[in-house]
C-alpha cells in the first residue's frame, strides 16, 4: 500500500515552498522542541528503538540501538559529538541533496534531539563538496536556527547547550566511509580507520562520536512527536517507515519521492514515474541501492518489495534507495565498466586490494566491454572480485565488487557472445589479409 500524503515526512521535497525557518514552522517543525527534549535522553531513545529506524545511509544499523553505544556520562575533556554525513557522492543517490535545500530545518531539529538523546556536545555536518548552493542554504538554515536561538545555550529554551558547524568536503567519495569522514574533519587525508575503536569509544577528535545520514536524523522529530507505534505502521517487518526512493534513468518521470517501505518496485515505478520508457517489456535491469550494490535483472525485481530484506532475497541491497533503471537500449557491459573507472578513480589507496584491484577489474572490464578477451577471463575476473571483496579496512572494495558480479551472475551470456563475435571478426579479417 502507498504513502498517503498526510504520513509524508518530508512535505516539501520538492521545494514549492521557501525553505527558511518560518516557513519550515508553518509545516511543523521546532514546534514545541523543548516538549519533544523534555521526556529525557534514555525516553528519546528507547522511542527510536522502538520506531525499528533503520539507517538510511546505506548499511540499514538500527538507529536506536546506534545512539545507545555512547557514553551516558560523557566529560569535559572528553565530550561526546554527532556528526551527519551529507556526503552523498553513491552515484545515483540525491535524496540528502534535496532535503539540505529544501527543507534543512529537518535536519537540524533533528540533529538538536538526536544530539541531545546521546549527551552530544555539538553536532558536525559534513557536506560534498559538490553541493555549492546546497552548503550555502544549510549554512544560512543554521545561522537563522541561532538567531532564532533554537541551537547554541540554552538551545531552544531546553536548557541543553548544543552546536552545529557545517563543513565542506572536498569532493572525495571515500570521505562519505564514517572513519574516513572523522580523518578528513580532523584535517587529515580522507582515509578510513581500522575497526576497532569504533567510532562511539573513540572517534572525532578521539572522542565518543556517532555518525548518521541526513535522512535517519531529519526523521527523528516526525517520529517522536507522531509516535513509533505510527512509524511502525509502514513497511514489512524488520522494515518499517517511510523510504526517500530516488528513481533515476529509463523511466518517463525520474523523481525523488517518499513512499512506504516494502513498497513493490513496480508500484514505485508505474506510480510516480509514469512507467518504464518504452513499456514494461522494454526493462533490462534495476540498479536498486546506488551504484555499490548488485544489479537485478528485469523479471527477478519487478515484484520485489523494495525494502533490505526484499532486495536481499533478489541478491541485491537497498543501500540508499537510489534505483537507476536500465532499459534494452543500455550497453549492459559498457555501463558496469563505467562504474568500475568510478570505484578505481576514488579508492584511497590504502589496502592492496583495493589499490590494485579496482584498476584492473577496470581494465579487464574494458576489454570485456569490446569482446578483447578468452572466455576463461570472466572467471578469473570473478575470482579476483572475491579476492577484493571483504578484504579491504571499508567496504569499497565490496562496492567496486558486486557490480560485476552482479553483470557476471545475470549477463554472462552477453559477455560471452562478445568475445565470440570478436574471435570470428578478427579470423575474417585474417582470412581477408
Amino acid at each position: 500500500m502507498s504513502l498517503a500524503d498526510k504520513d509524508r515526512i518530508f512535505t516539501n521535497v520538492y521545494g514549492y515552498q521557501p525553505w527558511n525557518l518560518k516557513a519550515a514552522q508553518r509545516r511543523g517543525d521546532w514546534d514545541k522542541t523543548k516538549d519533544l527534549m523534555k521526556v529525557g535522553q534514555d525516553a528519546i531513545i528507547d522511542e527510536i528503538k522502538a520506531s525499528n529506524l533503520r539507517g538510511r545511509g546505506g548499511a540499514g544499523f538500527p538507529t536506536g540501538l546506534k545512539w545507545s553505544f555512547m557514553p551516558k556520562a560523557p566529560t569535559a575533556e572528553r565530550p561526546s559529538f554527532l556528526v551527519i554525513n551529507a556526503d552523498e557522492s553513491e552515484p545515483g543517490s540525491c535524496k540528502d541533496r534535496e532535503i539540505i535545500r529544501h527543507d534543512p530545518h529537518k535536519l537540524i531539529e533533528g540533529a538538536l534531539i538526536a544530539g541531545y538523546a546521546m549527551r552530544a556536545r555539538a553536532a558536525y555536518i559534513y557536506i560534498r563538496g559538490e553541493y555549492i548552493r546546497e552548503a550555502e542554504t544549510l549554512f544560512a538554515a543554521v545561522q537563522e536556527a541561532y538567531d532564532a536561538g533554537l541551537i547554541g545555550k540554552n538551545a531552544a529554551k531546553s536548557g541543553y547547550d548544543f552546536d552545529v558547524f557545517v563543513h565542506r568536503g572536498a569532493g572525495a567519495y571515500i570521505c562519505g566511509e564514517e572513519t574516513a569522514m572523522l580523518e578528513s574533519l580532523e584535517g587529515k587525508k580522507g582515509q578510513p580507520r581500522l575497526k576497532p575503536p569504533f567510532p562511539a569509544g573513540a572517534g572525532l577528535y578521539g572522542c565518543p562520536t556517532t555518525v548518521n545520514n541526513v535522512e535517519s536524523i531529519a526523521v527523528v522529530p516526525t517520529i517522536l512527536r507522531r509516535g513509533a507505534a505510527w512509524f511502525n505502521g509502514f513497511g514489512r517487518e524488520n522494515n518499517r517507515g517511510t523510504k526517500l526512493f530516488q528513481i533515476s534513468g529509463h523511466v518517463e518521470r525520474p523523481c525523488v519521492v517518499e513512499e512506504a517501505m516494502s513498497i513493490p518496485f513496480s508500484e514505485l515505478i508505474e506510480k510516480h514515474c509514469g512507467g518504464i520508457r518504452g513499456g514494461r517489456d522494454n526493462l533490462l535491469a534495476v540498479i536498486p541501492g546506488g551504484s555499490s550494490v548488485p544489479l537485478v535483472p528485469a523479471s527477478e525485481i519487478w515484484d520485489a518489495p523494495m525494502d533490505f530484506d526484499g532486495l536481499k532475497a533478489v541478491g541485491s541491497g537497498l543501500g540508499t534507495a537510489a534505483v537507476i533503471v536500465m532499459d534494452k537500449s543500455t550497453d549492459i557491459v559498457q555501463a558496469i565498466s563505467r562504474l568500475s573507472y568510478f570505484y578505481k578513480h576514488e579508492s584511497c589507496g590504502q589496502c592492496t586490494p583495493c589499490r590494485e584491484g579496482t584498476g584492473w577489474m577496470w581494465r579487464v572490464m574494458e576489454k570485456m566491454r569490446v569482446g578483447d578477451a578468452d572466455i576463461g577471463d570472466i572467471d578469473t575476473l570473478y575470482e579476483v572480485t572475491k579476492q577484493v571483496e571483504g578484504h579491504t579496512i571499508c567496504a569499497l572494495g565490496d562496492a567496486a565488487a558486486w557490480p560485476i558480479q552482479g553483470l557476471i551472475k545475470h549477463f554472462r551470456p552477453e559477455m560471452e557472445r562478445r568475445i565470440i563475435e570478436r574471435k570470428g571478426s578478427d579470423k575474417m579479417m585474417e582470412a581477408a589479409e
